[in-house]
């Protein structure tokens, strides 16, 4: 196949587009991949579009390996799918909402769990329909605050997202295996650098939850890895190793002090090594402090009722921020907020800067605290007076815990998990996400399978997802240089760029019987025969573009040899003779 440069649709640019922050969004507008409609909307124009179908081939190729059948729903859906497992609701803003001209309620897919589970139980009915894996590779729709990146983290997105329908859980741990090999030979054959993650569920439900995550300096994802060991984790589900209990017995009273001026964590330890506080026998610091975070918990609403709301506090030690993101994965699907100064206004036992955990037992407020706050553990705390505080306020004695809570911001050499040494933190971008549903979904629509006793039995289900545009700009952020981008063999949109960069009659014949002879051979061949473009102009595009491999028919050709550039690699001269050999070689690897 030869496509010529002359009348290919596009434009490349020289300047950055003016709303772009990433590698990624500046060089796929830049090079005529992708052109933006509106925020989080783009337009694949020719060369982006050939790329983005060759990752889409590697991602079916995979998923038939396995065995996945590939079908298609529709974007537009209606609601009452997304109602019986209250998705309508806890998908909140995030959600396209529409209504039709007979005012029924709709919506633009953001992933398809119910609509599989539906279709697997209007089809099915015996065990011996199972094990089913099911897929598509489809257009969804979120509805993002703030859009960001190009297509990296876009309103509208390709993604494949595939579902594994077993009856017994061992059945799932198989499905669950083979999706997890699947999506390591695509990220493999397409040469990405990424980390495989524990993960939260979130929205979507279930209990084993992977992540997929590039490792990019621009990723909005921050993941950790372990000195030893293997574990790898996104960071919030990071699982805090709990500190043995202390006794309780023995431990001094607690004693109340006056700390002017102590409203910061700073201030307090600077009071407390003033006035020679000591814990277990040395000098406190801001890790003997525990701070209590006022949130108000929003629960998802049920129909056209309004959200309950509550106060609780989040208690972390005094040497950690608090970590939202953490906060709010671990409090998933209820929703939160900081509280405000009506907050503290309405409740006057709150005293800013100075809350403790013992007025908030006192007064009914739901306690959430940090792993590290176990039972017989002494703190410096607030003393719900202005400039005062508590030093020796101790967990179980003092004050109780309602529940244990992931929210206090990971930090570079904590302790890993089960042993693994220490943590190292990375940014990331989210590629894939895999889950075991369990059975969430097929009991929320009631799929009833006779068993191979002839009783009814619920299947298990398993989640997964790709991201096929994500994967493109993952492409981009991780294989470019400061001259343009630089794409796999697998994916290219051609494999080949040849260039004619000298006037002469016979170069510009040689070039057309070069690209000729490529295409003869099964390769696929971009053919820069633009007739009054200058070289520098080819050879700029050309790098911008990224093909794996460019041939010039240069100044060399008069001596017999054409000019073979490796994209971010060396630069060969090639007889004429053997250029097609060559580049063959290295293309088939």
């Amino acid at each position: 196949m030869i496509t010529r440069l002359s009348e290919l649709f596009l434009r490349t640019l020289r300047e950055d587009p003016a709303d772009a922050e990433v590698p990624s969004h500046k060089l796929l507008v830049r090079a005529g991949y992708v052109r933006r409609v509106a925020p989080g909307v783009y337009t694949w124009l020719p060369l982006g579009l050939r790329t983005l179908r060759k990752i889409e081939d590697v991602v079916r190729q995979e998923m038939d390996a396995i065995g996945g059948q590939e079908m298609l729903f529709p974007a537009l859906l209606p609601r009452e799918p997304y109602e019986k497992t209250n998705r309508w609701v806890e998908y909140g803003d995030n959600l396209f909402r529409l209504k039709d001209r007979k005012n029924a309620d709709m919506l633009l897919g953001p992933t398809h769990e119910e609509m599989f589970a539906s279709a697997v139980k209007d089809m099915y009915s015996s065990y011996k329909d199972f094990p089913v894996t099911l897929y598509q590779i489809q257009t969804k729709y979120r509805d993002e605050e703030r859009p960001r990146a190009g297509v990296l983290r876009g309103r509208e997105f390709t993604m494949k997202d595939s579902y594994s329908f077993d009856m017994t859980d061992e059945g799932l741990d198989e499905s669950y295996g083979r999706h997890r090999k699947a999506y390591q030979n695509i990220f493999n054959r397409l040469e990405i650098d990424y980390a495989i993650c524990k993960a939260t569920s979130g929205a979507m439900g279930g209990s084993a939850s992977e992540e997929f995550l590039a490792v990019s300096e621009v990723g909005e994802d921050t993941f950790v890895r372990s000195t030893e060991g293997d574990y790898a984790a996104n960071v919030e589900a990071v699982v805090t190793p709990a500190p043995a209990e202390k006794d309780i017995e023995g431990q001094p009273e607690a004693q109340e002090h006056d700390t002017p001026g102590a409203e910061t964590i700073e201030k307090l330890v600077e009071w407390a090594q003033g006035a020679g506080i000591t814990v277990d026998g040395r000098e406190a610091t801001a890790a003997d402090t525990l701070k209590c975070m006022m949130v108000k918990l929003f629960h998802p609403a049920v129909e056209s009722e309004e959200r309950e709301s509550e106060l609780a506090a989040v208690l972390i030690p005094g040497d950690r921020e608090l970590d939202e993101k953490r906060l709010e994965a671990a409090l998933e699907p209820v929703e939160f907020e900081l509280a405000g100064d009506k907050d503290f206004a309405d409740n006057d036992f709150l005293v800013k800067g100075y809350v403790g955990p013992r007025a908030l037992n006192a007064n009914g407020i739901k306690v959430l605290a940090d792993p590290r706050v176990v039972k017989g553990t002494a703190w410096i705390t607030g003393a719900d007076a202005s400039e005062r505080h508590v030093v020796g306020c101790v967990a179980g004695r003092d004050f109780t815990v309602d529940e244990f809570i992931e929210a206090a911001e990971v930090k570079e050499g904590d302790l890993a998990p089960e042993n693994h040494g220490t943590l190292t933190l990375e940014r990331g971008i989210e590629l894939g996400h895999i889950f075991q549903l369990g059975r969430k979904y097929t009991e929320a629509f009631d799929v009833q399978i006779l068993d191979e006793n002839g009783k009814r039995a619920v299947p298990t289900m398993g989640s997964y997802g790709i991201g096929i545009t994500r994967m493109l700009a993952v492409l981009a952020e991780q294989r470019h240089d400061d001259k343009g981008l630089n794409w796999p063999v697998a994916v290219a949109p051609y494999q080949v760029h040849v260039a004619v960069a000298n006037k002469d009659a016979a170069a510009m014949e040689a070039g057309d019987k070069l690209v000729e002879e490529l295409s003869a051979k099964g390769l696929e061949v971009l053919f820069d025969d633009r007739p009054k473009v200058s070289p520098g102009v080819k050879f700029k595009d050309a790098e911008l573009l990224g093909m794996p491999f460019v041939a010039i028919l240069g100044r060399a050709f008069k001596e017999g040899k054409i000019e073979l550039r490796i994209r971010g690699g060396e630069t060969l001269e090639v007889p004429a003779e053997d250029i097609v050999d060559k580049i063959l070689e290295l293309v088939r690897g």
